[in-house]
């Protein structure tokens, strides 16, 4: 497997020039992330992404954690690497100061999910969750649960973990049957299975915490009736020292297609009677604190897409410099020459950095707006702010992953029969990515909240206002001279007229023809991903074509820029207005098509 050695100069670029990460930098409550300390920081990750994490990837492929008398051993090496992960103090970047974390932006350490998802994605899901699991507890947890918990939680020495599903539930919690009985000193007594639980079990850490969604014996039924509770591994002293060992147990450990070094757990709650666990905020709330958790874990996993799809590139673009086979077109009576100077190669790899610059983009473009979300002072603002994070949070997570799972197929076909071969590694990135479009809520589960909840909540009118600003790009386009900004320019005006007649078409359909407008949701979604990437990475040319007049131009780097978002508009932006009828009209095949014929 070819090593990994993150993209500083490209993740720079786009914090910079494209994302509008200054916007973050110059609010009070991120002051301190000045332009040379981003830098170290992005420099030092980066780092620990390529010499700790990106060793253990193929070591926790082929060797993974193993479930021992009910302890999970995790692969060789991942116990040191945890440890120099909390050492350096890298799970606290964008916490809370009060509870031990540094108060930086939240793109910040997104950026910095990034390498390491790249470098062992599997590693990488424990602290991600754990993330999460942070956020839920200081959005709705009592001063209590926020003191014992969140230290420990924010340094990493503890780590955290969400439980949703069942067996019989999958996606519907409105068929949670987990259990949650008072026991009349203020905690409860949990009991009941859960499925799917990534790092559930572990020897990581000496503390696991749960966030587990269960029913009171008075909740009324569906998703209306869940509460959400913390449940820790072992529980934990007024003085903050463990106490005994909960009632909760791994029953097993999942054998997966990919993420091999990913203990997924099945947890057992109350063997013994009940486990102990405390009530988040208000019952019967529970879904609705959990969202803060995933809606987080759906931009990271989004990320994941992003990661996998750059390492699955470098794997395949080095392979190309280097496998010598076939002569040259241009040249048939020379030489065999580097498949990387075949047109077919080369179109693959550029269609790989093309489709991954362009889902970072997007997703470091989500995570500004987090940051000015929650830091912007005019409550008018913030709202704004929120409803583009709203609106984009399930394109990033859908087509982000989406993605991510085409280019690493990519990868392995330039590898051609090699790529088939496990020892080359990247059948691996294939594998590993896989999982993306799945958790979290599945692809089309996203493509449903984007129409049903985030078109319908204000009937397209925060779509409406990016689409707005899309076109101000392709005015700002069309006044620079040049051939690439002009083919840029009218790819993307299609794109956008596509996409603002599919919005209007679609907005109205989620409330007079829910079935026609969950059959158009899919392709709607893609739309607006293509839409969305194809304009960052307009700005980003705009922005290339600005730095080209510097005397001190990098002129490999940012004619790269250009000819990568003129790809781009030429060979998927050209896509969309295809995605009109799949979007509008879809639906009556769809929908006609007799079920037992299926």
């Amino acid at each position: 497997m070819t090593p990994y050695a993150a993209p500083i100069r490209e993740i720079s670029f786009v914090l910079d020039h494209v994302a509008g990460f200054g916007r973050v930098a110059e609010l009070p409550p991120y002051a301190a992330a000045t332009p040379d300390l981003v830098a170290a920081v992005l420099d030092e990750g980066g780092k620990l992404a390529r010499d700790v994490f990106a060793p253990l990837n193929t070591v926790g492929d082929r060797a993974p954690p193993r479930l021992e008398n009910g302890v999970v051993r995790m692969p060789e090496g991942f116990v040191e690497a945890y440890g120099r992960f909390v050492e350096g103090g890298w799970n606290a970047v964008q916490f809370d100061p009060e509870y031990g974390g540094q108060g930086l932006p939240s793109t910040l350490a997104m950026v910095l999910h990034e390498m390491w998802q790249a470098s062992n994605l599997s590693f990488s899901l424990c602290p991600l969750l754990t993330q999460g699991a942070i956020e839920a507890l200081a959005a709705h947890g009592s001063d209590a649960v926020k003191a014992t918990y969140l230290p420990r939680m924010v340094s990493g020495e503890w780590t955290g973990t969400m439980n949703l599903t069942e067996p019989q539930a999958g996606s519907d919690l409105s068929q949670v049957r987990a259990r949650a009985e008072p026991a009349g000193d203020g905690t409860y007594r949990i009991t009941g299975q859960k499925i799917f639980i990534t790092f559930g079990e572990h020897d990581l850490t000496e503390n696991i915490v749960h966030l587990v969604l269960a029913r009171l014996p008075d909740a009324p039924a569906g998703t209306r009736g869940i509460s959400l509770f913390v449940v820790p591994k072992y529980l934990v002293n007024p003085d903050g020292s463990l106490g005994p060992r909960n009632d909760l147990r791994c029953a097993g450990l999942e054998h997966k297609l990919g993420i091999h070094a990913s203990p997924t757990c099945v947890m057992v709650y109350g063997d013994g009677g009940g486990a102990v666990g405390t009530l988040v905020g208000e019952p019967n709330r529970g879904l609705e604190y959990m969202f803060t958790m995933m809606n987080n874990a759906r931009l990271g996993v989004g990320l994941q897409g992003v990661a996998i799809a750059e390492r699955a590139y470098q794997q395949a673009r080095d392979y190309a410099r280097t496998r010598i086979q076939s002569k040259d077109v241009a040249d048939p009576r020379g030489a065999a020459v580097p498949i990387l100077r075949h047109p077919d190669v080369r179109r693959m790899l550029l269609s790989m950095r093309a489709r991954t610059e362009a889902c970072r983009a997007l997703a470091y473009y989500a995570f500004v707006h987090l940051d000015l979300a929650k830091a912007l002072e005019d409550p008018q603002a913030r709202a704004l702010v929120q409803a583009r994070v709203d609106l984009l949070t399930p394109v990033v997570k859908a087509w982000c992953t989406d993605t991510g799972v085409e280019v690493a197929s990519t990868g392995v076909q330039i590898h051609g029969g090699v790529g088939f071969v496990e020892e080359a590694g990247a059948a691996q990135h294939y594998r590993d990515a896989r999982i993306a479009p799945i958790y979290e809520g599945t692809n089309g589960i996203q493509a449903n909240d984007l129409v049903f909840r985030k078109l319908a909540r204000d009937g397209g009118a925060a779509a409406g206002a990016l689409i707005a600003e899309m076109r101000e790009t392709v005015d700002a386009l069309k006044e620079r001279p040049g051939d690439d900004l002009e083919t840029i320019a009218r790819a993307l005006a299609a794109g956008i007229d596509t996409l603002e007649t599919a919005t209007r078409r679609l907005a109205p359909m989620g409330r007079t023809e829910p079935a026609a407008a969950a059959a158009g949701a899919a392709p709607y979604l893609r739309l607006f991903g293509i839409v969305a990437g194809g304009w960052l990475l307009a700005r980003g040319a705009l922005a290339a074509q600005d730095g080209l007049r510097r005397p001190d131009a990098d002129h490999g780097f940012l004619d790269a820029k250009l000819v990568t978002a003129r790809f781009f508009a030429e060979q998927v932006l050209v896509e969309a207005p295809g995605l009109l009828a799949p979007v509008t009209e879809g639906y009556r095949t769809i929908l006609a098509f007799p079920e037992d014929a299926f």
